[in-house]
């Protein structure tokens, strides 16, 4: 059920503790908003000094109020803070939204004294958000304490930045998308983003949930809670650098950044990932309309030729098709059209909708009713016609009002389609555009921006969540990860490895090679980069082939022990790379790509939060740029990946079960026409 936040955001009585006439403070600006409220709740104004702020009565303290307080907003210097929480939670208040600074931000001093205040907060059974907040809004219950006006409308926006809430409220507009919600996170000393976006899940004025985070305090939980929200949730982030990459001691660190482990989290919740706050506004714009691509065939329709190819590259780009049309839909396309027109995909009008604007609505129709067509983008100069109507004429005018007519008619084609139709206009802001917007049609004037939002709502992205698996129980911690303990706890756990033996000098040598056929593997171990020490020695034929290899490895590198292996067949099989990385926010990530001594050159890999089910990593191995090689080419044949997928379950599972491992890295899996083995494997302790 999460935690009960009705008292902040909808409270039977609010008080502003450092309320002010100084507009230069921010008791000031709270309190302002907060009495745009009217009379729906009572709001108290608290000054230490007592007299009038904004023309009416403060109150000396909390205390002195004499009527109950269920939410207190607490804007004091950093001095007066613990006193100020201290009576708010002594009143019974349930709320408390801390406005102060100087506390985790400012160092670990100032983090004990955060960390002392959210205990007691909690202890008293209240919530609180913040310190180093900006304050909350909800339109919803007319609740404004927040120094700005926020537009009201659908979005809940969960935010690290208030001047991103500033300049997203300037950015919505034009789309007709106003807020539900805001919330600044400030440092989450008690409620968090995640108990936050669990609320905002819940509550029935809320759409789509847009997130605004520096960093997560606990990602794998902001993961899980996004996965069941039913809403779609859209992430902007920053700091996803491969700083975290650097002191990686195996190739799936190496090859894993945060900007990684991000994207994977966010792909397997379902969460659209961001860069920009445009990009942000171009994906809850889309998503508004409620409608949802079933595949991802894209229908292009212009009245230009440059902008349909155009818009048809920046439509493949995203990874979405833009498929010829079939006969029968040509021919329903061309019945509005004239000679010149073309009506493959792109669809062209070349000019006749000067002639006639009524022939973008038709043709519309025809590209939505089409079998082969999951959505539909109009490029171009639709909207001009109307845009331009003053000063130009008569004619100009017959043009605005067949354009306006048209865009009627789409706006009443749209209402119970399911198909979603995204436009680019040269003149997003006409008249013709604006009856589209309120028909809930997202209207962009950057044809990319167009082909985003097209990507956002193609199946297999928002809405479309794989999930997030479950982390396992802890398993009994390993204490020792060498080659051969690691390789024996993932036999443990149903990978298949070839036959081993441990051997210390020449005699053990010659004994293993008595119970194990060849050819052989030798490889020196306690080295965690074998390969390139020179401590692996491969097809070995026969015992004389391993006994010298064994004389000259043990003369150069003078190990402790070495493996004996037999030899597995490579000829028509596929190395693969399986590892997991245990994230400080994630927790374990895995890794999946092409491996062997290809891993980090190709750098073909993709990743997933562990443990992956053989379904998800069916999906990511089907998602490499080298899948084809899976299925067979050039006469090889098609190799295992299910028994693929099955052994990287069973690896994934195995590291997120034992959080004691840093890195787990198996490379290489050969996978075969009849199976997957692994032949290599090494662990790092955290």
């Amino acid at each position: 059920m999460g935690r009960d936040l009705s008292a902040l955001f909808d409270p039977f009585s609010v008080a502003i503790v450092g309320a002010s006439d100084d507009p230069a403070k921010y008791g000031h600006a709270i309190a302002t908003q907060a009495l745009r409220s009217g009379h729906s709740r009572p709001v108290h104004l608290v000054n230490r000094r007592g007299a009038t702020v904004l023309g009416r009565t403060a109150a000396t303290s909390l205390g002195s109020i004499g009527d109950p307080v269920d939410l207190a907003v607490i804007s004091v210097p950093a001095a007066g803070f613990e006193d100020a929480v201290d009576e708010a939670l002594a009143c019974e208040a349930r709320a408390i939204v801390a406005i102060t600074a100087g506390f985790a931000e400012t160092g670990a001093a100032g983090g004990e004294r955060q960390r002392a205040v959210a205990e007691r907060v909690r202890a008293a059974g209240a919530v609180m958000v913040g310190p180093n907040c900006l304050g909350i809004t909800d339109n919803t219950t007319g609740l404004h304490l927040a120094s700005d006006h926020f537009t009201p409308g659908r979005v809940a926006l969960l935010s690290q930045s208030g001047n991103l809430a500033l300049e997203l409220q300037l950015r919505f507009g034009p789309h007709g998308l106003g807020f539900s919600r805001f919330v600044s996170l400030g440092n989450q000393a008690d409620v968090t983003l995640v108990d936050l976006l669990a609320d905002c899940a819940r509550h029935e004025g809320t759409d789509a949930i847009a997130v605004y985070a520096e960093d997560f305090a606990d990602g794998r939980a902001f993961a899980e809670a996004a996965a069941v929200a039913g809403k779609p949730v859209v992430l902007l982030t920053a700091g996803r650098g491969d700083a975290s990459a650097r002191s990686a001691q195996s190739h799936t660190g190496a090859l894993t950044t945060s900007n990684d482990v991000v994207t994977a989290a966010c792909r397997d919740a379902g969460v659209e990932l961001v860069a920009t706050p445009r990009e942000l506004t171009t994906v809850l714009a889309a998503l508004s309309g409620g409608r949802r691509a079933k595949g991802r065939r894209v229908a292009v329709l212009t009245d230009g030729g440059g902008h349909g190819v155009i818009a048809a590259d920046a439509v493949e780009a995203t990874g979405l098709g833009v498929p010829e049309l079939a006969p029968v839909t040509q021919a329903r396309v061309g019945e509005s059209l004239w000679a010149q027109s073309a009506v493959g995909n792109p669809v062209d009008l070349a000019g006749m909708g000067e002639q006639d604007p009524g022939s973008y609505a038709a043709t519309v129709t025809a590209l939505l009713d089409a079998d082969e067509t999951d959505a539909v983008l109009m490029t171009g100069y639709f909207g001009g016609y109307a845009a331009d109507v003053d000063g130009l004429g008569a004619g100009s005018a017959v043009l605005s009002e067949g354009e306006q007519k048209a865009a009627r008619f789409i706006a009443a084609r749209m209402d119970g389609e399911d198909k979603p139709l995204v436009v680019q206009s040269m003149y997003p802001e006409s008249p013709s555009c604006r009856i589209l917007v309120a028909a809930g049609v997202p209207v962009f004037a950057a044809t990319e921006d167009a082909a985003r939002a097209l990507a956002a709502l193609a199946a297999g992205t928002s809405g479309h969540r794989t999930g997030v698996a479950s982390l396992p129980t802890a398993a009994e911690p390993l204490t020792r990860t060498g080659y051969l303990e690691t390789r024996r706890a993932l036999e443990d756990a149903g990978v298949a490895f070839p036959a081993a033996r441990e051997i210390r000098d020449e005699a053990q040598l010659l004994a293993a090679a008595e119970t194990i056929a060849g050819p052989y593997v030798l490889k020196a171990l306690h080295l965690l980069h074998k390969s390139d020490a020179g401590g692996v020695a491969l097809r070995l034929a026969d015992r004389d082939d391993l006994v010298a290899a064994f004389r000259d490895m043990h003369e150069r590198l003078r190990a402790p022990s070495y493996s004996v292996e037999a030899m597995a067949d490579i000829s028509e099989g596929i190395e693969l790379i399986v590892g997991v990385n245990r994230d400080p926010r994630f927790g374990p990530v895995a890794m999946v790509g092409l491996g062997g001594i290809l891993a980090e050159a190709l750098k073909d890999v993709e990743f997933g939060l562990a443990p992956l089910p053989a379904a998800r990593a069916l999906e990511l191995l089907r998602g490499l740029r080298t899948a084809s090689l899976l299925d067979g080419v050039r006469g090889r044949p098609a190799v295992d990946v299910e028994a693929a997928a099955q052994a990287v379950e069973r690896i994934t599972a195995f590291a997120a079960a034992h959080p004691e491992i840093a890195e787990l890295e198996v490379n290489p899996l050969l996978v075969r026409p009849d199976g997957a083995i692994a032949l290599d494997s090494r662990a790092v302790l955290g």
